[in-house]
């Protein structure tokens, strides 16, 4: 039996993230979502680019949703830019500056602010990349195998 995911069954977060993810595709960007780069971290969406860009956008579906997250400064050192990803109706206001900005909704989103760049070191972006090719491929097979267990 296959589960099928409409609007109506996501999070507003995770609508947020299919935005985004749609978007990502325009600037020839592929996404993941719900990527772990280390203990204690999952972003939202992890996108990669055509020249090994990576990108680490955290979806916010309201200000308490926001004001809750600790642990965002965390993930600066596993990306060469950070996006916060909110709706229309978001107090952008409590967003950092050097922060980059998307307004999204469950459609599409778009670059409002771009932070600067950050290269991650070349050791960290090979891991990153691996962990990016290794979640992409076990969702594939997990769509393809509805019964088809992670192994971890």
């Amino acid at each position: 039996m296959t589960v099928e995911l409409t609007t109506s069954t996501l999070l507003p977060g995770q609508l947020l993230a299919r935005g985004v993810s749609r978007a990502m595709r325009s600037h020839d960007f592929v996404s993941v979502e719900e990527l772990v780069p280390t203990s204690g971290l999952r972003v939202d969406v992890m996108a990669l680019g055509p020249k090994g860009e990576i990108w680490i956008v955290e979806c916010k579906s309201c200000r308490a949703d926001f004001l809750s997250d600790h642990k965002w400064r965390g993930y600066l050192e596993w990306c060469d830019r950070f996006f916060w990803a909110v709706d229309g109706d978001f107090p952008t206001e409590l967003l950092p500056d050097d922060t980059g900005l998307i307004l999204a909704d469950a459609y599409d989103a778009e670059i409002i602010r771009m932070p600067a760049e950050t290269r991650l070191p070349a050791a960290r972006r090979k891991v990153m990349m691996q962990k990016f090719a290794r979640h992409a491929a076990i969702r594939a097979q997990s769509a393809r195998d509805p019964d088809f267990v992670t192994p971890f």
